[in-house]
């Protein structure tokens, strides 16, 4: 599949936008893992696929890169207050199975990154001081990647903030090894 029939894919399963960049274009900002650990998703420490137990910003960046090439795809919600957790954990968490739709239809190998943490598994095993259930299907966020998101919007052509009562998600699918 190529990358315009990837773009294709991600509009016909129901992104509101999608496009592909050079994963040597993202900026990461180590300076954003502080976030994580205010933990106002919940899962900092619980949850395998976020900080501290998802590795270090300098190892998150290395998974990015190995990969070339990134597909970008957004989706937009009418969420008032994007810091309302009832709103907007619902919203991520079907923008996450879109993306994972997504990936499985287009039968590239790569590494997703999600609009938020995993959610495979409730709770995540790390709860349990089991090994992942899921390590093939598992995901880290934006966030914990560092990865600055507005610039990546920007790069793509992609509004970040869409105006009152309206929230983007975003998540991306690396592809292309390096």
């Amino acid at each position: 599949m190529n990358e315009r029939e990837l773009i294709e894919l991600a509009l016909a399963e129901g992104f509101a936008n999608a496009a592909v960049m050079d994963t040597a274009e993202l900026v990461f900002v180590p300076d954003f893992r502080p976030l994580c650990e205010e933990n106002l998703c919940g899962k900092y420490g619980v949850n395998y696929c976020c900080p501290p137990d998802c590795g270090t910003v300098e190892e998150m960046r290395r998974r990015v890169l190995r990969w070339r090439r990134a597909l970008v795809a957004q989706t937009m919600w009418d969420i008032e207050n994007p810091m309302d957790e009832t709103q907007t954990k619902p919203a991520k968490g079907a923008h996450n199975r879109l993306t994972r739709r997504l990936i499985d239809r287009a039968g590239l190998p790569g590494l997703m990154i999600g609009a938020g943490g995993c959610d495979l598994c409730g709770p995540c095993a790390l709860a349990e001081g089991r090994p992942c259930r899921f390590p093939d299907r598992s995901f880290s966020c934006m966030s914990a990647y560092c990865i600055f998101v507005r610039d990546m919007a920007e790069k793509c052509g992609m509004e970040y903030d869409c105006g009152p009562g309206v929230t983007a998600f975003f998540s991306m699918y690396c592809f292309a090894e390096a």
